[in-house]
């Protein structure tokens, strides 16, 4: 499954202000196109991130993009959003499984709100981020306060729009010459499942002045929080002998997330992965908030058999809670026995999974002891894991 994070940069931009169109104007240093298209590079669940630009704002884009990972080639776009989103998704036919259409005037789209937008795409067509409508709405009388409107199942639409491919293309398609103005009302229309999906305030669109004083003070209120972080790193050290596995099979040991064909299993209460174990305690390490144990005490039945993802997907979320950002993981496997180069990638890709963590902030290394003490012995593996968290 492949994922693109499709940026509509297309607009003119002129009720911002200022003479540059508003997805190139400066915000906290960069052009506000940078920091969506760093939001989305910077998420596991990304493959690639595609822009679509008016022709005449191909210099600005190169600028705005100069440097930033998993951003394709632009494409041009047309006069409306919706011709400039199915011109993009047509260049793209083909080449991917899943997209999220993004508004590049949103500069500030989180990394959850991503996630959610993905998650939805397990049980429906799309997932259309909003925000429940909370105000008192009236309806205009002419220039005085009219009636009331209910507010009851109002919710109002943000981006990303996350789709299966191949349903929204052919949404676009069939409804081309019916003007809308978001993909989730062409999805409606082509009768595919839009689930809702929780927005965040500060993924507002910026469409006014006054929209970007406030953005302003916003990317000046993250500096601030990004000056008072700290880098913090943790150690963790597992061991597990080899033997039966907690669930009696012996044709495997779970190792990094994944199992990997063995001649025996390893003995533990949970799966035994001595790989996420380590992780999980140097993550936990890094916070000071004690070890594997002091979290899931091996003597709770409650853990016996248990898969560790969810012991480091734990850990993960404490980083969070506490608003910091996990920054790379590190583990070396000790053992003579089962060989792990081969299944070094697929570690990493799962790590990642579970920490939501690009491949290359993730590293899987194994050696052997040359024949030394326990796991020399092939009497079991051991795992050396460190974590660097910003907190």
């Amino acid at each position: 499954m492949t994922t693109l994070a499709l940026n509509v940069a297309a607009g003119r931009g002129v009720r911002a202000g200022s003479g540059l169109p508003k997805q190139y104007r400066p915000l906290g240093g960069k052009p506000v196109l940078r920091w969506s298209l760093e939001a989305f590079a910077a998420h596991p669940g990304i493959d690639s991130v595609l822009v679509a630009i008016a022709p005449e704002h191909a210099a600005l884009f190169d600028a705005a993009a100069d440097g930033a990972p998993k951003v394709l080639k632009p494409v041009f776009g047309g006069k409306e959003r919706q011709e400039t989103v199915f011109r993009a998704l047509s260049a793209v036919e083909g080449r991917t499984n899943r997209v999220l259409i993004h508004d590049a005037a949103r500069p500030f789209v989180s990394a959850d709100v991503i996630t959610r937008a993905l998650e939805a795409l397990d049980d429906h067509e799309g997932g259309c981020v909003a925000l429940p409508v909370v105000d008192t709405l009236r309806r205009e009388d002419g220039g005085e306060c009219g009636e009331l409107v209910s507010r009851e199942g109002l919710w109002r639409a943000q981006t990303p729009q996350a789709f299966h491919f191949g349903a929204i293309l052919n949404a676009h398609e069939r409804f081309r010459d019916h003007p809308v103005t978001d993909d989730a009302e062409l999805a409606r229309l082509a009768g595919l499942s839009v689930a809702l999906v929780e927005g965040e305030l500060q993924n507002h669109k910026l469409t006014t002045p006054q929209d970007f004083d406030w953005a302003a003070r916003h990317a000046r209120a993250l500096d601030r929080r990004e000056a008072a972080m700290e880098f913090r790193a943790g150690q963790g050290f597992d061991v597990h002998k080899f033997g039966p596995n907690a669930d009696g099979s012996t044709d495997h040991v779970m190792l990094c997330g994944l199992p990997v064909a063995h001649t025996t299993g390893l003995v533990g209460h949970s799966d035994a992965d001595v790989g996420l174990h380590a992780i999980t305690d140097a993550v936990l390490g890094a916070l000071g908030a004690g070890d594997i144990g002091a979290h899931f005490p091996p003597s709770d039945p409650k853990w016996k058999a248990a898969a560790s993802d969810q012991f480091l997907s734990h850990a993960g979320n404490l980083v969070s809670d506490r608003g910091g950002v996990l920054v790379h993981v590190d583990v070396t496997l000790i053992c003579e026995r089962p060989k792990i180069g081969p299944h070094v990638a697929a570690m990493k890709k799962r790590i990642g999974e579970i920490l939501q963590l690009e491949a290359d902030r993730v590293s899987v290394k194994a050696t052997t002891s040359e024949g030394l003490g326990f796991t020399g012995r092939g009497e079991g593996i051991a795992a050396l894991a460190t974590a660097t968290v910003k907190l």
